[in-house]
């Protein structure tokens, strides 16, 4: 009897953090996609194809993950761009610690360089904390801030921001001067329509964004993306 008393108990606690073949969530996160099921998700941790050059400790699936106050404000945003024909692409939302802690790691190791050439061909690598496009804390691990752009309704085609997502220099400064017309008009859309729905951008990175009155403010998470 006590026996199976234990496995209908594993049981349980095992059904308690799945839901639809995902994990259970810590209480006021959800999956971004079951509040915005058309949002385009391109994690970029999740792959090799950034400024490490491999997947990212903590990044085990595609999946977007914010806390429900960001997730439900960033909704707002996708439905006043579609009225443009346009939509938002997210590179990076709720980010684990252990993620930050391997940035760290990299950033230790002064020659291992692969993408420098791609993402910080001005920066030397031992600055990059110094200069701040990397910290030792993360807003991203409290959950509600999120790096994105505009893309192309009809051809999925990310708006020209002057600059890629996660490159490190004066180009990807908000207020860099040495952009285009076009790529001004672009940056101030994006600017204009998160900050309607209470979003601050980081004025070295045109993509990034926190939730004002974010609900956890001083929380750090470390639990896994999948």
């Amino acid at each position: 009897m006590k026996y199976k008393i234990l496995i209908s108990l594993f049981v349980t606690a095992m059904l308690a953090m799945t839901f639809n073949g995902k994990q259970s969530l810590p209480e006021g996160f959800v999956y971004v996609k079951s509040v915005i099921p058309d949002i385009e998700v391109e994690l970029s941790y999740y792959g090799t194809n950034n400024f490490v050059g491999d997947t990212i400790d903590g990044y085990k699936a595609n999946k977007l993950i914010l806390t429900k106050e960001a997730a439900e404000k960033l909704k707002l945003v996708q439905d006043e761009l579609q009225k443009q024909n346009l939509c938002l692409k997210v590179y990076d939302g709720y980010r684990p610690q252990r993620a930050v802690n391997h940035f760290i790691r990299w950033a230790r190791e002064l020659k291992d360089t692969i993408n420098k050439a791609q993402f910080y061909p001005d920066v030397e690598k031992r600055n990059l904390f110094k200069e701040e496009y990397i910290a030792s804390r993360s807003g991203h691990s409290r959950g509600s801030t999120v790096d994105l752009t505009i893309i192309d309704g009809n051809t999925g085609e990310p708006l020209d921001m002057g600059s890629a997502y996660d490159f490190f220099g004066q180009q990807s400064w908000v207020n860099y001067e040495g952009v285009t017309e076009v790529q001004k008009k672009n940056r101030q859309l994006l600017q204009t329509v998160m900050l309607k729905h209470n979003f601050r951008n980081y004025p070295k990175e045109w993509w990034h964004f926190t939730l004002r009155w974010e609900p956890f403010p001083d929380t750090y998470f470390d639990f896994e993306v999948e």
